[in-house]
């Protein structure tokens, strides 16, 4: 009878798991369960599934909550109901409307109030007040006790123990942020609002038994209807099956034509799309694959590009329709990866759109299925490791420096601090509960019915409706997801092209892959890893496998996009992997099966189609079933009985075929290893599509890629480096400028001059308006000039002096700090349209001479040093090389290319085991835990030829020579090879301070 039971999706105020609370429910005999959830229904499908296993019944309803005090429950008492309630909490989220104290007329459903609300013989038909066991007594000498037919059981459910009261008093703290001393009872569930045994709680309603009989009708009147199943999901994209297949049979058979010339190859195509399109029309995907293609073909006419990747690349179908650019025949991909009749999970299609054009893709989606059909799912960020510990040592007021130290030794703390052993055993309690619903990346339903038969929505920042569930409560509910996704790579092609169409007026086509992947100098480039800026490709560890592979092609960088993956080094398959690569005749394959489907990876299961051959070719498992094995071992699916039944038979089928036992038993090892870290062969090659595209522009329009890579952001590397490689490709770097700048970085012929956006506290709104002024009434001719047509603060003023934004009037930066005391008026009106005379009288300047031209023996002047320092402060780097900045430091002239751009560090031309010293710039680190749970670091740098190297730091090394921040380093080590890349063991590294700030006066 417990008519109000809260799960931990009630977000920081239920403790329970429906798991925990289902099972609990069970052992103590309880038939009956209504999860009622504060404003919230994420978790009803998995409620219902649990209930109904364990034998209870459940109800669905929710706890209607209004800054923190809660008003009334709901009961669905049909899915009708279900609608309504769901309907009607997202009513009021999407418009940010408060809830009434009274709830309007919902015919299917059930109002209890946890207090009179209004009289109760205004009470309607459907409305109910909850009476609380230690209340009951009370009934004896009040009104309501003539009114038992309109009196029900409320005992509400938030844990079962008195420590789950213990982690809901600390989640109501966190909510509240404050220390739990100063919660109070108005903030907290009562201690008794726990689960109890169903004879416990009848004793409390002995003397009321009308109460308990309207609770039972109330019970038996109710069925939680919530419909699972693929058939929830948008049914037909034509509005009938039939035509759903004829369209897509025809959309597939005019790609197939298009896609493959008249061959071999087209025969293989036409074979395989007649396959495919058996199983999708006998799995009713066809609208699923109609929806997808019809929102790549809205963005193809946007003029969006896209990549469409994840297991949906298999498809060749997917392929021939256009939503992915993956040939499946050319890399032997298996459609049964992505759909088999063995897979009861919906498939999946990943589309990437760039970052700035995927929120019109998703305002598309929801025009064309309707907004009472389609939903965003969430995602639940959950309390985890350190940041759980910090929220609760917050709670129990320890001050910052008692929390650093027990988050850095949590256990060695616990053992000698009574107080610090509380909040540890708290915080474990929590991990893992959810603490505030977000959005998923990308995931978008679309429903059959209005989407309120399954959940309620609630509005989020960018203004789409956001569904409740998460993918894995939509997955189990049967609803497919369509991920548009959004990536910063494709960003960078689609800036990159507008600006070599603005800069230098040519049109360039980078679909035409087949093209660009057999390009000589994209391949070169490559080989060298010369890569940053490009996608997926351009962290150091990717780089450096590239130029130990010597990876020169389109299939080799699928299988190096893949070995990359963190489980594949762990493994050491890619060290192995790399030596079979130079050495092909220096091993042998485990089995001819092993030569013939894994040759390309010379005998290494690199990605999850590798699992799924060797188990269908070796021991004669089905393709389905295969799949099946592979997402078991990978984790992604749990069954047991499935798992020893398709052991078996593999060990079946080896011995059928004639293998040994012993040889079965290193196939299998191998499969059960490889499967945990392997990667989607589809993904890794639509990952390398889009490499091989950044590739093209990087090798032939560098500067223009690079503009576009700073303007897009979101890159592996800081915008500091982009810069750099700019100036390294020849384009002269300038810092912001009003007569030249616009908010984002602009490039004019050789010329790059920053944006606006890269300076510290600087406003986008006076960013553009400086722009749009220019552009009305031209460039500005003066300070004075202006101040007079640009309406500015003195802060921001001060922020353009200072990094140099007004040099274009030739004067120094004391100079222009002079004149702004003189011109600069906050209070005057502003003129844009300039005077067609200048009538103000000349003005004198006097150069103030402040420090001598140039430091003693140093190649730059005191003038430009100060500016250097300008910008480290308001860029977060300096436009000249680092190294002008630290004594002694005299690189090649900066903003000039090396003649030759492919040239290498210094470190390149020393032989493997001599030592070296050098200077170097810091550009990134990653820390690695070893064997031995020590940890190790390994180090990108530049040198003093603008050129990167790596570095290795061993423990004791680390230890002793710790990474000190950002700059200039003197570095001592060893330079080590492998496969011919260097590197160099550091075994001493001091970082090298500044010159002087002199801006402020001598130090």
């Amino acid at each position: 009878m417990h008519l109000n039971c809260h799960t931990c999706f009630s977000v920081r105020y239920g403790v329970l798991t429906p798991a925990a609370l289902v099972e609990k429910a069970s052992a103590w005999g309880v038939s009956t369960l209504a999860l009622t959830d504060a404003n919230n229904t994420s978790c009803a499908g998995e409620f219902v599934r649990r209930c109904r296993e364990a034998g209870i019944k459940p109800i669905l309803g929710i706890s209607f909550w209004r800054e923190g005090q809660w008003l009334y429950s709901g009961l669905a008492r049909n899915a009708e109901g279900w609608r309504q309630l769901c309907a009607y909490l997202s009513h009021h989220s999407l418009e940010e409307r408060p809830l009434p104290t009274v709830p309007p007329p919902m015919q299917d459903v059930w109002i209890i109030y946890p207090r009179l609300a209004k009289p109760i013989r205004d009470f309607r038909d459907n409305e109910l007040l909850g009476i609380r066991p230690q209340h009951v007594n009370r009934l004896f000498s009040h009104e309501l006790r003539h009114h038992q037919h309109k009196l029900v059981v409320l005992a509400p459910v938030v844990g079962i123990t008195d420590e789950d009261y213990e982690k809901h008093k600390t989640l109501r703290a966190i909510d509240l942020n404050t220390i739990h001393t100063k919660l109070t009872p108005r903030d907290l569930a009562q201690r008794g609002d726990r689960l109890l045994p169903p004879d416990t709680l009848r004793q409390f309603y002995k003397s009321y038994p009308a109460i308990l009989q309207t609770t039972q009708r109330i019970i038996d009147s109710c069925t939680a209807e919530l419909e699972v199943g693929l058939q929830v999901n948008r049914q037909t994209f034509t509005g009938d099956k039939r035509g759903d297949y004829a369209l897509l049979e025809k959309l597939a058979l005019a790609g197939v034509a298009r896609r493959y010339p008249a061959g071999p190859r087209f025969q293989r195509a036409r074979l395989r799309i007649g396959r495919e399109l058996a199983v999708i029309r006998k799995q009713d995907f066809c609208s699923y694959f109609l929806i997808t293609h019809d929102i790549v073909r809205y963005a193809r006419a946007a003029g969006y590009q896209h990549v469409g990747r994840g297991s949906g690349a298999n498809s060749i179908v997917a392929y021939c329709i256009g939503i992915s650019d993956v040939d499946p025949l050319e890399l032997d991909l298996y459609f049964e990866r992505f759909i088999n009749p063995y897979r009861v999970s919906p498939p999946d299609f990943d589309i990437d759109f760039s970052w700035d054009e995927r929120d019109d893709v998703t305002d598309y989606i929801f025009k064309r299925y309707g907004r009472d059909h389609t939903a965003q799912l969430a995602t639940y960020s959950t309390f985890k490791g350190r940041a759980a510990l910090r929220e609760v040592a917050k709670v129990y007021g320890l001050p910052k420096a008692e929390i650093d130290a027990l988050v850095r030794d949590p256990h060695g703390r616990a053992e000698t601090d009574e107080k610090a052993a509380k909040v540890l055993h708290i915080a474990v309690g929590l991990l893992g509960l959810p603490n505030h619903l977000s959005i998923h990346a990308g995931g978008i339903i679309i429903t059959e019915k209005p989407i309120h038969y399954h959940t309620a929505q609630r509005l989020m920042p960018k203004g789409f409706p956001v569904a409740h569930c998460d993918m894995y409560h939509a997955e189990e509910m049967g609803l497919h997801k369509y991920d548009v996704l959004s990536q910063r790579g494709l960003g960078h092609l689609k800036s990159a092209v507008d600006l070599i169409r603005q800069n230098q007026g040519k049109a360039v086509d980078i679909h035409d892959f087949d093209r660009i992947k057999s390009d000589d100098k994209v391949r070169s480039m490559l080989k060298s890893g010369r890569a940053l800026g490009c996608f997926y490709i351009e962290s150091p560890a990717m780089r450096g496998l590239l130029t130990k592979l010597a990876c020169d092609n389109y299939v080799h960088l699928v299988a190096a996009s893949s070995i990359i993956r963190p489980g594949v080094a762990k493994s050491g398959m890619m060290k192995e992997y790399i030596h079979r690569y130079h050495h092909p005749h220096s091993f042998e394959y485990l089995h001819p099966v092993f030569a013939e489907h894994l040759g390309e990876t010379f005998g290494i299961m690199v990605y999850q189609e590798d699992v799924m051959k060797i188990v269908h070719h070796f021991a004669g498992l089905d393709l389905d079933e295969s799949d099946v094995l592979r997402r078991i071992m990978s984790g992604k699916k749990h069954d047991g009985d499935t798992f020893e039944n398709l052991r078996k038979k593999f060990f079946d089928g080896a011995q059928v075929r004639g293998h040994s036992e012993k040889l079965a038993r290193e196939v299998w090892r191998q499969v059960e290893s490889f499967s945990g870290y392997s990667f989607c062969k589809a993904h890794s090659a639509s990952f390398a599509v889009e490499s091989f595209q950044s590739l093209y522009l990087k090798a032939y329009y560098p500067l223009e890629f690079m503009v576009a890579v700073i303007n897009n952001f979101g890159g592996f590397y800081r915008t500091e480096f982009y810069v750099h490689e700019a100036r390294m490709a020849g384009g002269r770097i300038h810092p912001p400028c009003v007569n030249h700048s616009r908010y984002l970085t602009d490039i004019r012929g050789q010329d790059i001059y920053l944006g606006f956006v890269h300076v510290k506290g600087f406003s986008e709104r006076l960013a553009l308006a400086i722009a749009l002024e220019r552009e009305q009434h031209g460039d500005f001719r003066s300070l004075a000039d202006f101040c007079r047509r640009i309406e500015a603060d003195g802060p921001q003023l001060d922020l353009l002096i200072r990094i140099g934004a007004l040099r274009f009037t030739g004067r120094s930066k004391s100079e222009l700090f002079w004149e702004k005391n003189a011109v600069f008026n906050p209070k005057a009106e502003r003129e844009s349209t300039p005077e067609l005379f200048t009538l103000e009288a000349p003005r004198q300047y006097f150069r103030l001479d402040l420090s001598p031209n140039h430091r003693s023996g140093h190649p730059l002047t005191a003038e430009e040093i100060d500016q250097a320092f300008d910008e480290l402060e308001l860029l977060g780097f300096p436009l000249c090389s680092p190294f002008f900045l630290v004594e002694g430091g005299n690189p090649p002239s900066p903003g000039n290319p090396l003649p030759d751009n492919e040239a290498r560090s210094v470190i390149w031309s020393v032989p493997e085991g001599h030592n070296l010293t050098l200077r170097a710039y810091f550009v990134c680190d990653k820390v690695v835990p070893t064997v031995k749970e020590e940890r190790m670091c390994f180090g990108c740098w530049l040198d003093e030829t603008g050129h990167y190297f790596d570095t290795v730091h061993f423990p004791d090394s680390l230890a002793r020579f710790p990474f000190r921040g950002r700059g200039v380093y003197c570095i001592t080590g060893r330079v080590a090879r492998e496969f011919g890349f260097p590197s160099l063991e550091v075994y001493g590294m001091e970082r090298l301070p500044y010159l002087a700030d002199e801006r402020f006066g001598e130090s």
